[in-house]
C-alpha cells in the first residue's frame, strides 16, 4: 500500500496473444498489453454484448488473472470483464524498474486503464490485488464505477497466526532461504499448502482443478523470477501496511467514492474476519456479504454468492 499521484499512461503497445503455456478456459482469450517499461497479460471473455460496462479484475499474492475464471462467466452478460496478471505474475513479465510496492502495482493497473480507454471501471480485487484497487479507486476515482473487495489486504493490528509465513516473506533473505529449505517439495505439495491456506475447504477443489493448479505452480517455479516477485511484493504490501497520515491505506479506503461491495469469508486464514466491520465503516458508500463457509479466495470457492453480490452493486448503481 503507498500514495503519491499516479500518473497517466502513454499510449498503449499493440497487443498479442501470449505463447505462455498456462491453461485458458473455455470461451476466453489471453492477450498481452505493451506499454513502455511494462508488459501485461490481460485475460478476457469476448464478445460482451454491446453497451456492456468494462471491468478490470486484479488477483492477489501470488495469483494471477486465473483466479477469476470461475466468476468472470457468471458475471458476462452485465459485464465486460477483462483480468490482469500483475507484474511478475502471471504470464505478466517483472516490471522493467523493479517496483513491486502497492503503489507501483497500483500505477501499473492505472496505466493499463489510461491506455487502454476503458475507464471508468467496476474495479474488483482480492487480497493484495484489494489493496492496490482501494488505491486507484482513491487517487483516480474518475477511473472506478464501482469496487469489489474480496478479503482486501489492509493493515491489521494482530495479523493472525497462519498469515505470519506470508509475512516472512517480506523480509531481506527469506526467499533465498525458503527456496533451499523447499528444494525438495513436489509440485503438488506446493498446491496442497496453498490450498490448504487459501481455502475454507480445500476439498471443494476438483481432481480437474487440482491438476490444473498443480501444472501452473511447475510453470511459475521454473521462473527465474518467482521468489523475487512474492518476497517483493510482500515487502511493498508489508511496507504500505506501515504508512500513515493520507497514504495509508484506511485513510485512502476513506477517500474512495465510488460504492463498494466488500467480501470475506469467515474461515480465512490471511485477512481476519474481524476486519470486515472496520472496512464497512471505512468505506462510505459500503456492503457487506459474509460467507460462513469461505476462506481467502470466495470469487473461486463461492464464484454464485460473489457473483449474486456484485450484481446486487449494480443495480444499487442503475447496473452501469
Amino acid at each position: 500500500m503507498s500514495s503519491t499521484e499516479l500518473p497517466g499512461a502513454p499510449a498503449v503497445g499493440r497487443a498479442s496473444a501470449p505463447d505462455s503455456g498456462v491453461r485458458v478456459a473455455e470461451g476466453e482469450e489471453l492477450r498481452s498489453v505493451a506499454l513502455p517499461g511494462l508488459t501485461l497479460n490481460v485475460r478476457a471473455r469476448p464478445p460482451a454484448p454491446a453497451g456492456t460496462p468494462p471491468a478490470l479484475f486484479v488477483h492477489g499474492l501470488g495469483g494471477s488473472s486465473q483466479n477469476w475464471s470461475a466468476l468472470m462467466p457468471l458475471l458476462q452478460d452485465v459485464l465486460d470483464g477483462e483480468a490482469v496478471d500483475l507484474p511478475g505474475f502471471g504470464v505478466s513479465p517483472p516490471p522493467e524498474d523493479g517496483d513491486y510496492s502497492v503503489r507501483g502495482h497500483a500505477r501499473s493497473v492505472v496505466r493499463l486503464l489510461d491506455a487502454s480507454g476503458r475507464g471508468p471501471v467496476h474495479l474488483v480485487g482480492n487480497s493484495l490485488g484489494g489493496a492496490v484497487c482501494t488505491r486507484v479507486a482513491a487517487v483516480r476515482p474518475d477511473l472506478v464505477r464501482t469496487l469489489t473487495l474480496v478479503s482486501p489486504a489492509l493493515p491489521e493490528l494482530r495479523v493472525q497466526r497462519t498469515a505470519v509465513p506470508t509475512a516472512l516473506l517480506a523480509m531481506p533473505g527469506t526467499a533465498r532461504l525458503l527456496t533451499r529449505a523447499t528444494a525438495g517439495w513436489s509440485a503438488e505439495e506446493r498446491t496442497r499448502g496453498v490450498l490448504a491456506l487459501c481455502y475454507g475447504d480445500p476439498g471443494r477443489v476438483t481432481d480437474e482443478a487440482l491438476r490444473d493448479a498443480v501444472a501452473e505452480m511447475e510453470r511459475r517455479m521454473g521462473l527465474p523470477y518467482f521468489w523475487e516477485a512474492m518476497s517483493r511484493s510482500a515487502r511493498g504490501l508489508v511496507d504500505a501496511y506501515t504508512l500513515g497520515g493520507q497514504h495509508g491505506l484506511w485513510r485512502q479506503a476513506e477517500r474512495v467514492l465510488a460504492p463498494t461491495l466488500l467480501v470475506y469469508g469467515r474461515r480465512d486464514r490471511l485477512v481476519s474476519y474481524r476486519m470486515a466491520r472496520k472496512a464497512a465503516a471505512a468505506f462510505r458508500d459500503s456492503r457487506l456479504l459474509t460467507l460462513p463457509e469461505a476462506g481467502h479466495v470466495a470469487m473461486m470457492e463461492y464464484p454464485e454468492a460473489v457473483a449474486q453480490a456484485v450484481r446486487g452493486l449494480l443495480d444499487d448503481c442503475g447496473g452501469s
